[in-house]
């Protein structure tokens, strides 16, 4: 099991314009997993606020994984994976790069998604679409390595590599 974090980067659902539906498909598919979630954000699209949010999770310490959703595409409001990149101690693109592989088997629109995935110390960080669809679809994909990524991080892997 681990504790999770959601952080949603929306501009119009910060103002109570949109219903956070993306963030409502992670805490189902992250609790319907077995893990715990901890703390639920939804931030507008800047730059400094986002940036605040995850350093102040992760360096808590008390949360194992922070997924965002939102804020991966091509608008110059979508900072998510510039954000990402800039507090990322390692980039785990294998997990990026997987995602993006089996969402264009639904969407040619994922070869535009510019999710990234990295830990800052010992915290994964997870970045997902804004969508539903694009976060059930990517979250299927990362969702059975997510534990074993984490308990690597924090020294705490023993034996074997799952297969």
């Amino acid at each position: 099991m681990v504790t999770y974090s959601v952080l949603t980067s929306s501009d119009t659902g910060a103002v109570g314009k949109r219903v956070d539906t993306s963030g409502d498909a992670i805490v189902e598919i992250m609790d319907g997993a077995g893990h715990k979630l901890a703390e639920r954000v939804m931030l507008r699209d800047d730059f400094d606020q986002l940036t605040h949010q995850i350093t102040a999770w992760c360096d808590a310490g008390t949360v194992d994984v922070v997924l965002t959703t939102g804020g991966t595409g091509l608008s110059s409001r979508d900072v998510m994976p510039e954000v990402t990149r800039g507090l990322i101690d390692l980039e785990i693109p294998g997990m990026a790069e997987a995602m993006r592989a089996e969402s264009l088997k639904v969407t040619k629109m994922a070869m535009i998604s510019r999710a990234v995935v990295g830990a800052r110390g010992s915290t994964l960080i997870i970045n997902l679409p804004g969508s539903t669809g694009g976060v059930r679809d990517n979250l299927a994909v990362v969702l059975p390595v997510i534990e074993h990524a984490s308990e690597v991080l924090q020294d705490r892997q023993s034996g074997d590599h799952p297969i």
